[in-house]
C-alpha cells in the first residue's frame, strides 16, 4: 500500500479521538459535545476508507486479469463499506 505510513497516522488520529471521546463520556460532558465529537471521528474514518478504497481500486483490480470477477469483488467490498 503506497499510502500506507499516512494511513497509519490517520488511523492513530482516529484512535486518539476515540480515546477523547471516551473521556468526555466518563467526565459527563455536555452529550452535543460528544455528538460533535463522534461525527468528526465518523469522518475521520470514513475520510481513512476512501484512502484505502481508492489503493484497492487503483492497485488490485487495475492490476487484476479476471475482469468480471473482480469488478463484482469491488462492488461486494464498496456496498460493504458504505452501509
Amino acid at each position: 500500500m503506497a499510502d500506507k505510513d499516512a494511513i497509519i497516522v490517520r488511523l492513530r488520529r482516529v484512535e486518539g479521538q476515540i480515546k477523547g471521546i471516551q473521556k468526555m463520556v466518563e467526565e459527563d460532558k455536555f452529550c452535543g459535545d460528544i455528538l460533535v465529537q463522534i461525527s468528526a471521528s465518523r469522518s475521520a474514518l470514513n475520510n481513512v476508507g476512501g484512502i484505502i478504497l481508492e489503493n484497492y481500486m487503483k492497485n488490485c483490480i487495475l492490476e487484476a486479469p479476471e475482469g468480471e470477477e473482480d469488478l463484482n469483488k469491488l462492488i461486494e467490498i464498496m456496498l460493504k463499506y458504505t452501509k
